[in-house]
């Protein structure tokens, strides 16, 4: 039995025993040590730990897991042989109905604490189907190995040092032998590859897209400018794969972790892949953003169709609209539609998507929500019945609140990746009229922390 004198104090590199409790929106598991929170990455609630002190602080602190006393009966062998030092998942030990859990959390405790909401009316979380296998995407920055070998995979967590993948099992089967190809012509035509520290080199990342419904693939590469024989190797690719309809080049010379430049060209096949949305046909591009889990967002917007119950005769404002992804199933039910999006290349797409499937009740511009949206709301013959708000995870600019308390529509349906902001924006709508009548959450990606949710608002009754 240890003695008090020999028992661990509140230090860097003291070693505890700690069993953890939940797990915290940025993936970690969490306990609590002498009334003290610890964050431990790579745990499981109810794992009994032995755990060395990294970083503390007066009220927490930050520990390494060093041992398992005693496993969470909700711990799981992860599939993946590089879970634990990958950056892509943080639950791959954890069962899927702990990270369900988990999640519901994460958006009922941020409407609570940061939206100061009592009564939540928040529906179960929708699960998917397929935890594993999901995502229709994946980007991979590349660098060059022992021996020559490239590498392409995830960064290691808190680091931009590569994991090196052949496969990803939360990514779509079909991805995984362009993976294994690219690397292995990179390899054999000794095209240089990019150094980030010192900003030399050619090749810098690896995207790969597949449409879940039809099985078309693309690949692009990103470079910092033309390599030669790129052209004859895309054309081989395209030659080898009989489901990759399209090779691109995006070209990127800026000192930059944004993955992607301006300017991207086909080099062999199409520049776009096809893909089935809700029964409607959608063409995606490289740099295109469309939700990575195609069958949760297409059960998503469902729900957004039948809590909306449009008869017809509605008037929508879309902001954030993308490529229609929303805009368009709902057109398909409403008197008009109308995107705004201030990625010009994105409204261009929605609008040949909007083309490619009849729908001529739909309009698409091209510029920031808060700049256009007061303004096409005014040019509309009717009062707007609906607005639906799909922003980045920083949330809504608060001069596009702002709007809406003067654009009045009827009902509002925000849809978002961030709970904390989530809960903040309907804060401040709730403030200015509108009542919250649901809160659906949604797991588009299974092994991770992120967590999807659509709210519903309608203007608040007045009583006399």
């Amino acid at each position: 039995m240890t003695s008090l004198a020999h028992a661990p104090r509140w230090q860097q590199g003291e070693v505890i025993v700690l069993t953890i409790d939940a797990l915290t929106n940025s993936g970690d598991g969490v306990g609590r040590w002498q009334d003290r929170v610890v964050f431990v990455a790579n745990t499981v609630p109810g794992d009994r730990l032995q755990v060395r002190l990294t970083r503390v602080k007066p009220n927490y602190g930050h520990g390494k897991r060093l041992s398992i006393i005693e496993p969470s009966p909700d711990r799981i062998r992860p599939v993946c042989i590089v879970a634990d030092k990958c950056g892509g998942c943080q639950w791959q030990a954890v069962a899927y109905p702990r990270q369900l859990q988990a999640k519901e959390l994460q958006v009922r405790s941020a409407l609570e604490r940061i939206g100061g909401f009592k009564a939540i009316p928040m529906q179960p979380i929708l699960a998917t189907l397929q935890p594993l296998g999901y995502r229709n995407k994946a980007t991979y920055p590349l660098a060059r190995g022992n021996g020559g070998a490239v590498k392409a995979g995830y960064y290691r967590k808190g680091t931009h040092q590569i994991v090196n993948l052949n496969q990803c099992p939360i990514q779509h089967e079909a991805l995984n032998p362009l993976l294994v190809d690219v690397k292995a012509a990179i390899k054999a035509r000794g095209w240089s590859l990019y150094n980030e520290k010192k900003h030399q080199g050619r090749l810098r990342n690896l995207a790969l897209r597949v449409g879940q419904h039809t099985d078309q693939a693309m690949l692009t590469l990103v470079t910092t400018g033309y390599i030669p024989e790129i052209k004859e190797q895309a054309e081989q690719w395209l030659a080898t794969h009989s489901n990759l309809v399209g090779v691109c080049l995006n070209i990127n010379p800026e000192q930059t972790n944004k993955v992607f430049g301006d300017e991207t060209r086909c080099l062999a096949g199409q520049p776009y892949l096809e893909e089935l949305f809700l029964g409607l046909r959608l063409r995606i591009q490289p740099t295109t953003f469309f939700q990575v889990n195609t069958p949760q967002a297409e059960a998503l917007v469902q729900i957004v169709l039948d809590q909306l119950n449009l008869q017809g005769n509605e008037t929508i404002i879309d902001t954030y609209c993308g490529i229609g992804t929303l805009s368009l199933p709902m057109a398909q039910q409403a008197v008009r539609c109308v995107g705004i999006e201030s990625q010009v290349e994105a409204v261009a797409q929605a609008k040949q998507n909007a083309a490619l499937n009849g729908l001529k009740n739909t309009e698409f511009f091209a510029g920031a929500v808060e700049n256009l949206l007061l303004e096409i709301s005014a040019q509309q013959s009717s009062p707007i019945d609906v607005i639906v708000l799909d922003p980045p995870r920083k949330g809504c600019d608060r001069n596009v609140l702002n709007i809406l308390a003067k654009i009045s529509p009827t009902r509002i349906v925000y849809m978002s990746c961030n709970p904390a902001t989530l809960a903040r924006d309907l804060k401040v709508l709730c403030d200015q009229g509108y009542e919250l009548k649901m809160v659906q959450p949604a797991d588009f990606f299974p092994q991770t922390a992120h967590v999807e949710c659509v709210a519903f608002l309608e203007q608040a009754t007045v009583v006399d």
